[in-house]
């Protein structure tokens, strides 16, 4: 199962919750990103500039998806990338969908968002805009997490898992 969705969609903690649950591995493309290269991702968008770092997370992406068997949560913008949505065609795909608030909420003001430089209010309003309609292109399932927890949202996607798909669908 893979898991996409915006900064502040709860990918990397529901996917923790979901890949426990199911009793298989977790793992997030920004780490994997960060372990590969030693130094985390803002460092990266910095030092070597976003264009660098995407080119990362289309490898790092196309390994995952064909080398893990358990949940991965994708970094937010790996979907702009043809050759990931193409990949992503053969694999259950579950968008947590995240409102502005909540995005903005959860992502807060002090943590290191390359993307979020500036009114982050506002940059995220024009992310959601942009990659939402990717989003939805690319999942077979889509869960709304506006107003709940990780935990709560981990249970819907794994109602999806459990009834072969058609619970919280839309």
């Amino acid at each position: 199962m893979v898991l996409i969705g915006s900064m502040g969609a709860g990918k990397t903690t529901v996917g923790g919750l979901v890949a426990a649950a199911l009793g298989v591995g977790f793992a997030d493309t920004d780490q994997l990103v960060e372990d590969e290269v030693g130094k985390p991702v803002a460092e990266i968008f910095v030092d070597d500039g976003e264009a660098h770092f995407r080119a990362l997370e289309r490898a790092a992406v196309a390994r995952a998806l064909e080398s893990h068997d358990g949940v991965l949560a994708l970094g937010g913008g790996a979907v702009l990338d043809p050759d990931t949505r193409e990949l992503l065609a053969a694999h259950e795909v579950v968008f947590l969908e995240v409102g502005l608030s909540d995005a903005a909420s959860r992502v807060g003001l002090g943590v290191s968002r390359p993307l979020l430089l500036g009114n982050v209010r506002g940059r995220i309003r024009q992310l959601l805009d942009e990659r939402t309609p990717i989003y939805t292109s690319v999942a077979r399932h889509t869960v709304p997490t506006d107003g709940l927890s990780a935990a709560e949202v981990a249970d819907r996607v794994l109602a999806l898992v459990q009834d072969g798909g058609h619970a919280h669908d839309r």
